[in-house]
């Protein structure tokens, strides 16, 4: 077989216009990041998911709620461990040496709760959009390699005067081997990037739950001391 009628992946990329390498060189990049990223995000969702699961299971248990904020690490790992430990921090705060809370409290709570939810949402989607760019602009990169690649083989087949199949079918392949990678590179971006955002709003929706429980006991207490 002439290199000229190579239909390996290889040699398809070998003999295909520089232009056309470097949209493929680009879209083989991309997707191994969108791999590397779908990896560390379906570990990183994964624990996320177990590690609320287990706070749940504590923090319903019965112990005190102090107890459990004494026990708890400096840096909590578990994004509701780290949204009860900004809270009880605040509470702690409003109350430690006063005879009664300190004005405003649960709405200082409330609000230290809404800037951690967003803060750990924030690193949790971190990356994301990567995928979701991938997704909307592979497909239109990897048709740029294809429409310079299918002008190539045209020029070719001018320039040999020669319309025979044989000829016209390397230069046609090469150019829809670069919108095969650009496809290869979006739909896993477009299908992990929409599941990871659902994954996402469940935790979010968790943690939000989770902080309106809180504020409810926050107010009990506030009208215990009261």
């Amino acid at each position: 077989m002439t290199p000229a009628s190579d239909f390996s992946f290889l040699g398809l990329f070998l003999q295909a216009h520089p232009v056309v390498k470097f949209v493929m060189i680009g879209l083989i990049l991309a997707s191994v990041w969108c791999w590397s990223i779908v990896i560390e995000k379906t570990i990183a969702f994964r624990r996320a998911k177990k590690q609320t699961e287990e706070f749940e299971r504590v923090f319903w248990s019965g112990q005190s709620l102090d107890e459990l904020y004494l026990a708890m690490p400096q840096k909590p790992t578990s994004a509701m461990a780290a949204l009860f430990q900004a809270a009880m921090r605040e509470w702690r705060r409003s109350i430690d040496g006063t005879a009664k809370p300190l004005p405003g409290v649960q709405m200082r709570i409330e609000r230290v709760m809404e800037v951690t939810i967003t803060r750990e949402m924030e690193r949790l989607e971190a990356r994301l959009l990567f995928l979701a760019t991938v997704g909307a602009v592979a497909p239109f990169i990897g048709l740029f390699g294809t429409v310079w690649g299918i002008m190539t083989a045209f020029q070719g087949i001018a320039a040999s005067k020669n319309t025979n199949l044989a000829v016209v079918a390397p230069g046609i392949a090469e150019a829809l081997f670069a919108t095969a990678l650009g496809l290869l590179a979006a739909i896993p971006a477009v299908i992990f990037y929409n599941a990871f955002q659902q994954s996402a709003s469940r935790l979010a929706q968790r943690l939000e739950g989770f902080a309106d429980e809180f504020s409810a006991i926050v107010s009990r207490q506030l009208d215990l001391k009261t």
